[in-house]
């Protein structure tokens, strides 16, 4: 039974009702309802379905509009009422070929009828294709929902991170100050000792905002010496947290504002925040 419902879920009864599979496909689908009471029951209603969609959705053409159609029609499909010219018979006439009325009704009726179904086709593949219209939309639409489910887990991941970082007891939590130059100024980054890593927190981060011709760059103080650690920009770095290199020691952190790219030793004049590494 589950194979069933899995088979009736999988789709290709829909492609079967809308003429979408190839002739082998056809008749698997054929043979399956002739053994499955509920796949032929679920291609009735499928049908059903798409009957009620297109007489729901129909448009009905003005009258001008078919008028010219259905004329258009039988000026195509020709008159076959051939007559011959009568004959005179005791001053009566009559037809050679004994053509009688009641068989040019009959013709009339079935172009008329032709005519009235090929309309009704017309009218239905117009319902088919809004129907395709329609599904091929919602289908866009699951798409662009994936993709923020997707997005949403990335950001949860990166919230998973930061947590295990707070978590990690061998992390120091690092407040560097603003110096002289830019007092305002404030940063947060977590050092890691056993582990080396270096986390900058960019949410916090509070530093003056800088051209598209310069960069922040990261500096350890170690027995005087600057190291560098890395450049981060506030215009385009839009994670919450951003790693740098790593480092075993060091007695300080500092930040810089330095040309595209970092330099090989820091600015001082252009140095904007700072503090120990305790």
């Amino acid at each position: 039974m589950e194979n069933i419902k899995a088979y009736i879920e999988s789709g290709i009864l829909e492609l079967y009702v809308l003429g979408d599979l190839s002739p082998e496909e056809r008749l698997q689908v054929e043979e399956m309802a002739a053994k499955h009471a509920a796949v032929k029951a679920e291609i009735d209603q499928i049908e059903q379905s798409l009957e009620l969609y297109a007489e729901e959705y129909a448009v009905e053409p003005p009258e001008a509009v078919r008028d010219k159609v259905l004329n258009g029609l039988l000026i195509n499909l020709g008159d076959d009422r051939t007559f011959t010219k009568p004959r005179k018979h005791s001053g009566e006439e009559v037809f050679e070929n004994d053509i009688v009325p009641l068989q040019v009704r009959r013709n009339t009726f079935y172009k008329y009828a032709f005519a009235a179904c090929l309309t009704l086709l017309l009218i239905s593949i117009y319902g088919l294709i809004n129907l395709y219209s329609r599904l091929q939309e919602s289908s866009s639409q699951l798409t662009a929902m994936q993709l923020d489910k997707q997005k949403i887990a990335n950001q949860v991941n990166v919230m998973d991170r930061e947590l295990d970082m707070y978590r990690d007891t061998s992390y120091r939590i690092l407040r560097l100050k603003g110096v002289a130059k830019t007092p305002q100024s404030a940063m947060t980054l977590a050092w890691s000792p056993a582990t080396k890593k270096v986390v900058v927190d960019m949410h916090s981060m509070k530093l003056p905002v800088h051209d598209k011709q310069h960069q922040y760059q990261l500096w350890a103080l170690v027995g005087g010496k600057p190291v560098d650690m890395g450049v981060f920009d506030l215009n385009t770095d839009t994670t919450s947290v951003k790693q740098m290199k790593l480092i075993a020691a060091a007695d300080a952190f500092a930040v810089t504002l330095e040309p595209m790219g970092g330099s090989v030793s820091p600015t001082l004049d252009q140095m904007v925040v700072m503090g120990a590494a305790k």
